[in-house]
């Protein structure tokens, strides 16, 4: 995986780059895609690609598309109709993108994801063999989650998960995220005449996450706090990322080049071994509970990637079962990892603050005394 340093040089040859376009950057309204921004984004794809870049596109806008086609000027809200706008939206989406593209001799296709297609090991793995071969092919692949058969427990929900997914699942050099704002500002620029844009982020703490916010644009399902999210798991994996202004003429160009006119968020170095597997757990699958730990356990984890026992753990969040993925949250309720636990919900919960020596005595939860409940090769840490 590339480093920010590698950005800063004329020849892009090797460097894979993923763009996320989201609903307000794509959009003149509602129900209408924003030709003339489309075109000048294709424009740029095609300045990189000729100086050697891949790119590949995660883009919003197939709802939109289709509430064009449909004759609907506001967004519905029941789930029925926005998928059937999904599937009649997409294939006028595919088509705006292959008519940018032409005057630059750029052939695209459509890459449909939701998370049971990434939930599941091999599918993750077909899907990433899948996008490295289109850009072998010097393809532009288009990647948008499958709104005409999502339902709440596989959706994305934000297409900026999807985007980190993405870059990991190619590779990437480095994540572009093109937003209707700068950037990430120190206070909310909206209510706040001296909000700051900040332009460089190496680590993300409670308070970066704090001046997140909330949701932002109503055009779209995501807000500051889903890139936020996005960026910790780039950062943890080594994969510079990006929040600039979409509509600033040449902003993909520009922070590719070095000149980032938002905000970039690269640490000085890795903590942890990031490998493909961890990636998956960081992105494959929704968390299906939480485990509180300790201050000492919380230590362990950060300073030297250890694996998680029951005896630093306080108390336990949700419902799961041994296999499935779960957060790993300190005392103040900060997410601090993400892993595959050993052991179902009730059964952690009679575990929490147990030595191995205790749980080893006890009939019912001797298995847990020679194993971890989190090892550290499924567990991604993120500070």
């Amino acid at each position: 995986m590339a480093g920010a340093e590698h950005m800063h040089r004329e020849d892009l040859s090797g460097l894979r780059i993923v763009v996320k376009i989201g609903s307000s950057t794509i959009t003149d309204s509602v129900s209408s895609i924003d030709e003339a921004w489309l075109a000048s984004f294709a424009a740029q794809v095609s300045e990189l690609t000729q100086a050697g870049a891949r790119v590949v596109v995660v883009s919003s806008g197939a709802i939109a598309c289709g509430l064009g086609r449909l004759g609907m000027l506001t967004r519905p809200t029941d789930i029925p109709t926005l998928q059937a706008a999904a599937s009649v939206g997409e294939a006028a989406l595919v088509t705006a993108y292959e008519d940018a593209f032409a005057p630059h001799s750029l052939t695209s296709s459509i890459v449909l994801l939701t998370r049971r297609d990434t939930a599941d090991r091999e599918a993750y793995l077909h899907a990433r063999d899948t996008l490295a071969r289109l850009l072998d092919l010097g393809i532009v692949p288009i990647v948008n989650e499958n709104d005409t058969v999502s339902v709440e427990q596989i959706k994305f929900g934000d297409n900026d998960t999807l985007a980190a997914l993405v870059a990991c699942l190619v590779d990437a050099s480095m994540l572009v995220i093109l937003s209707d704002i700068d950037g990430l500002y120190d206070a909310d620029p909206t209510r706040s005449a001296d909000a700051k844009l900040i332009p460089h982020v190496r680590t993300i703490d409670a308070a970066v996450m704090d001046v997140a916010g909330g949701p932002g644009s109503t055009a779209g399902s995501g807000g500051m706090i889903t890139k936020i999210r996005a960026a910790r798991v780039m950062m943890a994996a080594g994969i510079p990322m990006a929040i600039v202004h979409g509509k600033r003429p040449g902003c993909i160009v520009d922070t590719v080049r070095g000149a980032c006119p938002g905000t970039l968020f690269a640490g000085e170095a890795l903590a942890h071994e990031i490998t493909p597997r961890k990636l998956w757990v960081a992105l494959g699958d929704a968390a299906k509970g939480a485990l509180i730990v300790d201050g000492g356990a919380a230590r362990a984890l950060i300073g030297s990637g250890a694996s998680l026992l029951p005896v630093g753990v306080k108390r336990v969040e949700g419902s799961f079962t041994a296999g499935e993925i779960v957060d790993v949250k300190d005392e103040d309720g900060s997410i601090i990892a993400r892993g595959v636990v050993s052991a179902a919900s009730d059964a952690v919960q009679l575990a929490c603050g147990m030595s191995s020596d205790d749980l080893a005595r006890n009939s019912l939860l001797s298995g847990l005394a020679s194993r971890p409940l989190v090892h550290r090769d499924d567990l991604v840490v993120f500070e």
